[in-house]
């Protein structure tokens, strides 16, 4: 299939409301499905191996409290891993909130609010509940103090850079621009989930957790903010991207 086919395939998709539900539902359900395989699999102790195999694969031979490649590049682990940190995504939040807020896009505001703030809630109850240890296979090259799966920096990624890449990919008029957003997000929850493990912090299965967890629960918020704004019927286009002659409707004009 030409790639001009495709993104004609992808522009019908986002004009049929229902086939677009059916797609971010069948990804949700995909994502749930291989999450409680992942659990059950390292409630079982089943990925211990591969674990341990890939943290030790990311360590000098000789030295276990050295991270592999020169040490510029253990320096930016610590870079990316920020991204995924409570500071950087608070901060991050905040901006994006009260920028909709000026525009008085009430509803894109509580749909960033409830997003993130859920996620934060989800995945403090899954560490307390799963109370999985941290790694000690190796020194940890970041400050860790609770417990380790699933990773709260790779879902906090993937919930805040998702919803965040949803939000501007919408407002774009070209498909490569949307392309190129929604990538951007992608590789910044990318980066993020890899650092944890390269900085030792992390199991990989908790990353993958995480990752899992964050998508799963970026696109639930999406169908219930689609739902919510399109009234549950119609064709309007969901938080954060509509023309200016249909935002007014999305975002409650009599509230401005």
């Amino acid at each position: 299939m030409k790639i001009s086919q495709f993104s004609g395939l992808l522009r019908q998709a986002r004009h049929n409301v229902e086939m677009t539900f059916v797609v971010i539902l069948s990804v949700i359900v995909a994502a749930t499905w291989a999450l409680s395989e992942l659990v059950d699999e390292v409630v079982e102790g089943a990925t211990s191996d591969i674990d341990r195999d890939i943290l030790l694969m990311l360590r000098s031979t000789d030295d276990l409290s050295d991270p592999i490649g020169p040490w510029w590049l253990e320096e930016m682990g610590r870079d990316f891993t920020a991204l995924g940190g409570v500071a950087a995504l608070t901060l991050m939040t905040l901006v994006v909130s009260v920028f909709f807020l000026l525009l008085r896009r009430w509803t894109t505001t509580i749909y960033i609010l409830v997003s993130v703030g859920g996620g934060i809630l989800i995945s403090s109850f899954a560490k307390e509940f799963f109370d999985r240890s941290r790694p000690d296979l190796v020194p940890h090259g970041s400050l860790v103090h609770s417990a380790s799966f699933p990773s709260g920096h790779s879902m906090m990624a993937a919930v805040a850079y998702l919803t965040m890449g949803v939000l501007i990919a919408r407002v774009q008029p070209r498909f490569h621009l949307k392309v190129y957003v929604m990538s951007v997000a992608v590789l910044l929850t990318v980066l993020v989930g890899v650092s944890r493990v390269y900085l030792g912090v992390h199991w990989p299965t908790d990353v993958a957790a995480g990752w899992l967890a964050g998508g799963a629960w970026a696109m639930v918020c999406l169908i219930f903010a689609r739902n919510l704004s399109d009234g549950g019927h119609s064709t309007r286009h969901p938080v954060g991207g509509a023309p200016a002659s249909t935002d007014a409707r999305l975002d409650m004009s009599p509230d401005e």
